[in-house]
């Protein structure tokens, strides 16, 4: 199908979805004043017109060229409010059924008298319909509070003990941080922020987990003092995750085998980003840390994933070769796919698995007796610690954001690990 003939079908979608919801809007207002009634009228077709016209002309506008903040905005208050009208649509469709379904029994069915259902005085068909508005626009309207929290840094700390850690490497602290995708910052004191806290939680070794850009290298062009900032004194150690390759961005000499020579220097430059920031790039290797007589190994590989969608760069065997005999191993691997898929049936004396990737999609709920987001039906393992037979995994959710500019409920992390 031509991209044409894709957008076409899009706009045809978000028409029909503007006027099937408007029938509840209207019913809303119904009994209103006629200045309440069309200034609810006009509000809604202004601001739907203006998302149908914005669909209608992506493919004849410059998107790529659009400063990213503006993009990201733009594209989730689009998002957001088809997403609140399909949750809104889904009450309508209940109620269209149930009546429906009620005016078959009343046809087929003899003649009788059938008791009207209210629920606080409204009829059924008014509380679902006022139920749908209220449940789309409180999807929205989270949506847009969210806003303020792409910025909110919160330190997630735990303390992991093993058996087999030696001796010499008890109390050790680590900071994870992942997913950084700088091409979507714009508030420099908010970032500086989050890098102090880093700084502030006193690691003995910092570990990135991956995405340091959305796309292209030179997204950190205007980053590289800040997170240059972030120290350890075991080091500060990287790796690099789907985003970081260039996948995604429409290389102009993109070949129809895929080559891209822009495309291989921008990863070259990329890696060259990781050694001028001061931090050790892994690609598919490890090192061995060693205090007295004790050892422990640091493992990273380039980005694995299970999903077909995502690419298997990585090599796991070539980056364990020689450190059979250290007795405690981290493994830092961008998607936590790779925990079940490999690592654990494969490698079982890989101690702790460090992820990222799924930030935990930026929205969710996380409160005493409740973890839930739509992550979880995607990937299996999402945000958090998991842990299976002595092997452990935390799934990071995430420094920055990536596509929606803001965070509902799954706030960006900075985790502290204690080895105890």
């Amino acid at each position: 199908m031509r991209p044409g003939s894709n957008t076409l079908l899009l706009v045809l979608f978000m028409v029909a979805l503007d006027i099937y919801v408007f029938q509840a809007v209207r019913a809303m207002v119904y009994m209103s004043t006629p200045r309440v009634r069309n200034i609810t009228y006009s509000t809604y077709w202004v601001i739907s017109i203006a998302c149908v016209a914005l669909v209608a002309l992506l493919p004849y506008i410059k998107w790529h060229n659009w400063p990213n903040a503006v993009k990201s905005y733009v594209l989730a208050i689009l998002i957001g409010l088809v997403v609140a009208k399909l949750l809104a649509a889904v009450f309508l469709l209940i109620d269209d059924l149930r009546r429906g379904i009620v005016w078959i029994i009343r046809r087929f069915s003899a003649p009788k008298e059938v008791a009207t259902e209210a629920v606080n005085g409204l009829s059924r068909s008014q509380f679902l319909n006022r139920l749908g508005l209220i449940a789309g626009g409180s999807l929205f309207g989270a949506l847009l509070y969210g806003f303020s929290n792409k910025y909110n840094y919160h330190v997630h700390r735990i303390k992991l003990s093993f058996k087999n850690l030696p001796a010499s490497f008890k109390g050790m602290r680590i900071v994870q941080i992942s997913d950084i995708h700088s091409g979507s910052f714009a508030n420099r004191e908010a970032v500086l922020k989050g890098v102090k806290m880093i700084n502030d939680q006193k690691a003995d070794l910092v570990l990135f987990t991956g995405d340091l850009v959305n796309d292209r290298a030179i997204e950190m062009e205007e980053w590289m003092d800040v997170f240059s900032q972030v120290k350890a004194p075991m080091g500060v150690y990287s790796t690099l995750g789907n985003h970081d390759y260039g996948d995604y961005y429409p290389w102009p000499d993109k070949q129809p085998n895929g080559y891209s020579a822009m495309q291989h220097q921008n990863l070259e430059h990329l890696k060259k980003v990781h050694a001028d920031l001061g931090w050790k790039l892994m690609m598919n290797e490890n090192t061995v840390f060693q205090r007295n007589e004790d050892k422990i190994a640091l493992l990273g590989i380039e980005n694995w994933s299970a999903m077909s969608r995502f690419p298997k760069y990585g090599d796991l065997k070539r980056a364990y070769e020689g450190i059979d005999d250290v007795p405690f191993k981290i493994l830092m691997s961008h998607d936590p796919t790779h925990w079940d898929a490999q690592v654990r049936p494969e490698f079982s004396d890989i101690d702790l698995t460090l992820a990222g990737h799924t930030h935990g999609m930026q929205f969710g709920v996380e409160i005493p007796g409740l973890k839930w987001s739509p992550a979880q039906y995607i990937y299996k393992e999402w945000a958090g610690l998991y842990k299976k037979g002595s092997q452990f995994l935390y799934v990071n959710r995430g420094f920055g954001f990536l596509g929606y500019p803001g965070r509902v409920g799954i706030l960006p992390e900075i985790t502290v690990i204690d080895l105890v």
